[in-house]
């Protein structure tokens, strides 16, 4: 027996070095995981300060030292996302105003540098890591916004509801389920991007570039605006926008103002055009199989190669 206990006691001997060198381990991983939240936090109120000062170099300065927070913790991401979205939307002004200037302001109007700067890193984070957080840039002055990078544009699911996007640059942006009623979208560039499901009711697209963007599911139809005690329908506008090779199934475009709009080669199979007004617009090669045309306008419309179009009213 001694002799058993004895030939034991190296081995008995080397798994309680294991486990006491197991359990050092796990000590100082969380010990560094506490250091590592303490320095993060520390890092972020930081970031928050410098948002709040009078200087830009130091506004910017803040905005990249929150972009680094999210990239190296997922934990934290989520509320970068919102104080990012909070800061462009406070700063970028608001739409009421921006709206009552022409047109042609939005040709030569941009965010500052810092509005510019928060926005680009929402749109280059991971939204994997949102975890249901929402940007908000509802009713903000956003003309001009540009994006000269080729880095994706990641914005799906964003609230733009009722923001001036006019000349906007979103070449190829993910815009999936965001919201954007009643947005002003007017010679804004989406060539290329993704809007499937999004919401565009009452939006305004005048003259906007959305050749072969994907629009499938998107809700397209009237909303409802209310001007004193009347109440009436503001519908989708899309008139002059070229929309040529654009996905525009199952969308719904009931009342849709399309007039001169160019479709070529678009396919709108399964679109609901319920008295859209499709007047002068181009329509060659276009899909409308399976689509609702009824009481749609189609006077003075490029026709030729259409499918499954008819003639009516």
């Amino acid at each position: 027996m001694v002799t058993l206990i004895a030939a034991s006691l190296p081995g008995l001997a080397a798994l309680g070095a294991l486990l006491f060198t197991w359990m050092q381990v796990a000590q100082a991983s969380k010990e560094l995981r506490i250091s590592e939240s303490g320095q993060i936090t520390s890092r972020f109120n930081a970031a928050i300060g410098n948002l709040g000062s009078q200087s830009l170099d130091v506004r910017l300065g803040g905005i990249y030292a929150l972009q680094r927070i999210m990239e190296d913790s997922a934990r934290d991401h989520p509320a970068v996302v919102s104080v990012l979205a909070a800061f462009a939307q406070r700063h970028a002004g608001s739409s009421t105003k921006s709206l009552k200037e022409p047109l042609d302001s939005a040709q030569t109007h941009e965010p500052s540098a810092d509005v510019h700067a928060a926005i680009a890193t929402l749109a280059r984070r991971r939204p994997e890591r949102d975890r249901g957080t929402v940007i908000d840039l509802s009713k903000a002055d956003l003309r001009g916004l540009y994006f000269a990078e080729k880095a994706p544009i990641r914005l799906p699911g964003a609230d733009l509801s009722e923001a001036d996007v006019r000349s906007g640059y979103l070449y190829g942006a993910d815009l999936r389920k965001a919201v954007l009623r009643y947005a002003n979208l007017d010679q804004a560039y989406l060539d290329d991007a993704n809007l499937t499901g999004a919401d565009l009711a009452g939006a305004s697209l005048w003259a906007a570039n959305l050749n072969s963007a994907n629009l499938r599911g998107a809700d397209m139809t009237c909303g409802a605006q209310v001007i004193g005690s009347v109440v009436g329908a503001d519908c989708v506008k899309l008139q002059s926008a070229y929309l040529t090779g654009a996905d525009l199934r199952n969308t719904k475009m009931s009342d849709a103002d399309l007039r001169y709009a160019t479709l070529k080669g678009a396919d709108l199979r399964g679109a609901d055009l319920s008295r859209a007004d499709l007047s002068h617009a181009d329509l060659t090669k276009a899909d409308f199989r399976d689509a609702k045309l009824n009481g749609a306008k189609l006077k003075g419309a490029k026709q030729t190669g259409a499918r499954g179009l008819h003639q009516q009213g």
